[in-house]
């Protein structure tokens, strides 16, 4: 319009705050706090320091996860493995959970960027195909359920939170575009169970009145209070099971497949973006809280994966790996771990018999309702119920042997796709690492699914969420692999521009 000045204040603090004038200096310094403290001090004065403080802090990490895609993902994988739980201490019919919040501002980051054509070309990668099917049975199935089943809050919440799950597999190969944006990515999955298997450790070797006031504290956000400490069978007698801030050890045994299969690819890969010490060191926090979950179907579940990435890359390490199962078995300090995997074999601690148990009702459940299932909300008759330690037979009671079919296909077409274009990683090392340990993190996941439930259970919808993930960034891989040299490799300002890919160059720079 005639007569409307722009001003742009970043280019006005730069004009002047450049000159040789100290005076103009001085003034463009001042001009510039004033407008930042301003907003700060009006925010401090009318809320406190406490809430004033953390809203300003709030605002600040809000500003860069709306403007970097990269740094929402990041911050979805911060709550999958420090605070998955968490949720707002407020109540608007239902409490909004740090992952709503983060996983829903993702998306609304990256479909801003396509509905303002930043983003030009959307990237589908199988198996998108099956994705899809699976997402539309999953909703047919909830909506054919509400028929024998009442429609809470929180079930929707719930199921709302498992289909974001499931399409955080197109959100992860439309905001990992580039080499660089992998590799950060990747190394962040790394270090996000590093961290969740070091809170696991920390207050599994803490006193267990401190741990249980460190988990108790989580209250404020929601968590689960009391005596919260688990032990195996439920015995206080018994040892005691790492939960770290997961809740359930094999959730968290679940969740550490995912990061220590990949941490040992990169660590043992030829080339390594981290130290190899500070690799190491990852990789040695998540295999060690997993151990102290004292979750057998987690443990087989390293073992698969491991044993594959030795199969299919590092052959050295099947041989590490060999040496490994021969301590624990002969160790006197891994004795009571070793018992408990034999009595898991056998089917003989009371754990397996609830177990069996759980199978043949779930069986029950599956031939009266075969196709479709009986949805997400309850169960049609008095003596059956949702729930079972499989997440094959909980797709099955779920969505019917149609949804478990689609799952299984999508998970093969993900397999064999992998397999038949693996042979591209070999030009690039570091891409290499990234492929191989996530699709291998994967099959051994999807093998400690066979006795575990949380790949598909609305209450852990996090552990969901990092499977659908690392199909996502597995899928990238391959395609960022073929990618040209000159777009795959740049490395000026390879970090600004993994997290701002809109930032234009520097004037004078090419």
């Amino acid at each position: 319009m005639p007569g409307t000045v722009k001003i742009n204040l970043r280019d006005f603090y730069l004009r002047h705050a450049t000159q040789p004038s100290l005076a103009r200096r001085a003034l463009a310094t001042g001009a510039m706090a004033l407008f930042v403290g301003a907003p700060i001090g009006i925010l401090v004065g009318l809320l406190g320091p406490v809430l004033g403080g953390g809203a300003v802090v709030a605002l600040g990490v809000a500003y860069v996860l709306l403007r970097s895609p990269l740094a929402a993902l990041l911050a979805v994988l911060a709550v999958v493995f420090l605070l998955p739980f968490a949720a707002l201490p407020i109540d608007i019919g239902f409490a909004p959970t740090f992952l709503d919040l983060t996983l829903g501002g993702a998306f609304v980051v990256w479909l801003s960027r396509v509905a303002l054509h930043k983003d030009r070309e959307l990237i589908a990668e199988l198996p998108i195909g099956g994705m899809f099917a699976f997402a539309t049975l999953a909703i047919f199935s909830f909506i054919i359920g509400l028929s024998h089943g009442p429609l809470t809050s929180t079930v929707l919440r719930r199921f709302a939170e498992i289909q974001l799950a499931i399409f955080s597999f197109v959100l992860v190969l439309n905001v990992v575009r580039t080499r660089d944006q992998l590799l950060i990515a990747a190394h962040g999955v790394v270090a996000g169970g590093a961290a969740a298997g070091g809170i696991g450790v920390l207050l599994y070797v803490l006193p267990r009145p401190m741990a249980l006031r460190a988990l108790n504290a989580l209250t404020a956000l929601r968590y689960p209070g009391g005596d919260v400490l688990r032990f195996i069978e439920d015995d206080p007698s018994q040892p005691l099971r790492a939960i770290g801030t997961s809740i359930d050890p094999n959730v968290l045994g679940g969740v550490l497949i995912f990061t220590t299969v990949l941490g040992v690819a990169l660590l043992l890969n030829s080339e390594a973006m981290l130290p190899r010490w500070l690799l190491g060191a990852m990789v040695g926090l998540s295999a060690l809280c997993l151990m102290l979950t004292f979750s057998r179907s987690a443990f087989v579940g390293l073992a698969v994966g491991v044993g594959l990435l030795g199969l299919l890359r590092y052959r050295k390490l099947i041989w590490f790996g060999a040496a490994v199962m021969v301590l624990i078995i002969l160790l006197p300090q891994t004795q009571a771990y070793t018992q408990r995997l034999i009595e898991g074999f056998q089917g003989q601690d009371l754990a397996m018999k609830m177990r069996f148990g759980e199978y043949k009702d779930a069986l029950t459940l599956i031939r009266r309702h075969p196709w479709i299932g009986v949805g997400f909300s309850g169960t049609p008759e008095i003596d059956t119920y949702l729930g079972v330690s499989s997440v094959y037979l909980l797709i099955a009671e779920e969505m019917g042997v149609i949804g478990l079919a689609a799952f299984l296909a999508t998970m093969a077409t993900f397999m064999v796709r992998f397999l038949t274009r693996c042979h591209t990683l070999k030009t690039d090392p570091l891409l290499a690492g990234i492929g191989y340990g996530t699709a291998t993190a994967i099959a051994g996941a999807l093998v400690a699914g066979i006795a575990d439930h949380y790949l598909f259970n609305l209450v852990f919808p996090h552990a969901a969420l990092l499977l659908w993930t690392m199909l996502g960034l597995s899928a990238a891989t391959l395609r960022i692999v073929q990618m040209p040299p000159t777009q795959a490799n740049d490395r000026r300002h390879w970090v600004v521009r993994a997290f701002l890919p809109d930032r234009p160059p520097r004037a004078g720079r090419q």
